[in-house]
């Protein structure tokens, strides 16, 4: 139990916590009673905002009826076309408005839209399409090269249908170099009216949103309707958005936070969005001040990318109130916070899949959230300890999880309870679900999602980010998952003896690539390893260091040898093993000389 000081210290705190978690409590609560989805009460800010703009996209406006008629035209064509509810369909397309009308005009006929995420390739990308019952595949015609060498990889090419699409603005005649059909084309013809109204319901499926976890290749996580409008009700509430809200993201839609955190406040609430097709650091903050952004959205790698970046006077003339994110780091929260003159910086916490949600809405520095110290057992969230190498959660004498103390590292664990709030539904794969399901946590017969990650709380209850359990590291905001590039990098080396891991760089976010590899130094063509892999792999997942290694044993205890790499890093003081780092300018690796290293820890190369 927390003393009484820390009770009375954080009380206020946790009853302004309480009171929106509330909010947001009562918000779906009466989603769930009235069986609302996110295809009834898109209806609904239709109908009450048809002229304001959802969406600004290269500075052209979308409005609400803009969105509602493509959408219809998509719902229509594909109804034409025999799909059902529960049909599956894969959308590989860049950021742009016509991205959430595609998969909201499938989300009113029933059909679960598969986001794909844009950076994957060959058997990776057929991966995530094997993965689940996909029917059809559209494309942007940007990622013809792309499908057109993962076709080979597709267990149902035979029975897939084919869709190029182009975005407005895009050249429509030039979309793909093999048969597929225009959905452009099929779309203009389609009514803007919905010829046929699907009943749609709080707990239908509406999207995939693909995730590495912690091991494995990507894996296709089940979202809800009554997923998507927690979501949205916590962005709302919790976060305090306001009515009218100007939103800045720059995220990828594929992902939970660039494609469903204030997507939904705009699609169920009535805000508007500015959308960029990627990322650009110089520009930031000149579109934020032109559009009068008031939130916009971050990862870690952002700020630290805007922080690196040359003053401009439009980083102190805008109109940001909130930044909301995860991953800004401890070490450049206040400078950052102080540079752009950013009143309230929104700290997030969650996996796509699971129901272990935190928030430090409160600008706790490094905290990624908290538990309230007047009732911490109440909140479904709970630290566990784990085995540090391994990764097994520990257990008392009753079997049963120990959960950790202030100050001591652990896993955090998600009760899973029956309502809209705290169930856990995991992927399609149902094998891969049970995977991420603990039995037996506090009490025989109760269960918990394992989140992979390890954080640790302080006396307050602020919690912070620690690490990864399992194979899987965080670079460039992506989840990467070891297994795959392993088995990559073998291959391309002949099947030699691999491990891949993470290295942490100092003031870099996230953790860097570095495989090891069993072959002889000599026996290398780095240039041509180089051209293997990225063909393969997205340019995230490949390892910036390589060590050759002649101790690495195919044997069960392969994953304790990996923890020992890491603990090493990249020092070649430490390290007497000859070890590469990858020159991306001359599209390979080079020798890691002590001199290249002192220029990677200080800065002095840029990554």
């Amino acid at each position: 139990m927390p003393s009484p000081q820390n009770i009375y210290r954080t009380l206020g705190r946790d009853v302004r916590a309480a009171y929106l978690y509330f909010k947001t409590q009562g918000f779906i609560r009466k989603c769930h009673l009235m069986n609302y989805s996110v295809v009834h009460l898109f209806k609904k800010t239709h109908e009450k905002y048809k002229h304001r703009p959802a969406f600004i996209f290269q500075d052209e406006k979308w409005t609400y009826q803009m969105v509602d008629e493509l959408s219809n035209k998509v719902a229509n064509h594909f109804l034409s076309r025999g799909y059902v509810k529960g049909d599956e369909v894969a959308l590989l397309l860049n950021n742009c408005p016509e991205y959430v009308c595609i998969w909201l005009g499938l989300a009113k006929i029933g059909v679960v839209t598969a986001l794909i995420n844009t950076n994957l390739k060959g058997d990776s990308l057929a991966h995530s399409l094997n993965c689940i019952d996909v029917k059809a595949l559209i494309f942007g015609r940007d990622f013809s090269d792309a499908v057109k060498e993962a076709i080979p990889f597709f267990t149902n090419k035979d029975t897939m249908t084919f869709y190029g699409f182009s975005e407005r603005g895009s050249d429509a005649k030039t979309v793909v170099p093999f048969p597929a059909k225009s959905l452009n084309a099929l779309l203009e013809e389609a009514p803007s009216e919905l010829t046929k109204k699907v009943k749609i319901h709080f707990n239908d499926k509406m999207l995939y949103i693909y995730t590495s976890g912690t091991t494995g290749l990507p894996k296709a996580a089940i979202i809800r309707h009554s997923r998507f409008l927690w979501i949205c009700s916590a962005a709302k509430f919790v976060a305090q958005v306001r009515d009218f809200e100007t939103f800045y993201n720059t995220l990828p839609l594929y992902h939970t936070a660039g494609g469903l955190v204030f997507v939904s406040v705009v699609l169920v609430f009535g805000s508007t969005m500015v959308i960029r097709k990627k990322f650009s650091a110089s520009n930031f903050w000149k579109e934020a001040a032109q559009h009068k952004v008031t939130v916009a959205q971050y990862i870690g790698e952002i700020c630290r990318y805007l922080l690196n970046q040359p003053s401009v006077a439009e980083e102190r003339k805008h109109s940001v109130r909130m930044m909301f994110g995860n991953g800004l780091r401890p070490h450049i929260w206040k400078e950052f916070q102080e540079r752009f003159r950013i009143k309230h910086i929104i700290e997030i916490y969650g996996a796509t899949e699971g129901n272990a949600n935190l928030v430090n809405m409160f600008g706790k520095v490094g905290a990624v959230g908290f538990l309230p110290r007047t009732c911490d057992r109440l909140y479904p969230v709970s630290l566990v300890k784990v085995n540090p190498e391994t990764g097994e959660v520990l257990r008392n004498e009753d079997g049963l999880c120990i959960r950790c103390k202030p100050g001591e590292p652990g896993e955090m664990i998600g009760k899973i309870v029956n309502n809209p709030i705290n169930s856990f539904d995991g992927y399609a794969n149902r094998s891969e679900t049970k995977k991420k399901i603990i039995h037996n946590c506090f009490e025989k017969g109760d269960t918990a999602f394992l989140s992979g990650d390890i954080l640790v709380m302080d006396e307050d209850g602020y919690l912070y980010f620690v690490d990864r359990t399992g194979d899987t590291f965080r670079w460039r905001g992506e989840n990467v998952s070891t297994g795959e590039v392993e088995n990559v990098y073998s291959t391309a080396l002949g099947h030699v003896s691999c491990v891949v891991y993470g290295v942490e760089i100092p003031k870099v976010e996230g953790r860097a690539g570095m495989a090891a590899v069993q072959v002889k130094p000599d026996s290398v063509d780095f240039s041509e390893l180089y051209k293997n892999v990225s063909g393969r792999l997205p340019p995230f997942a490949i390892p910036l260091f390589i060590r050759i290694s002649s101790d690495i044993e195919a044997t069960g205890t392969y994953k304790l040898k990996k923890v020992t790499f890491q603990k090493e890093g990249f020092d070649p003081e430490v390290i007497s093993d000859p070890m590469f780092f990858l020159d991306a300018k001359q599209k390979t690796y080079v020798p890691l000389t002590k001199q290249l290293y002192t220029d990677i820890v200080t800065g002095k190369v840029k990554l």
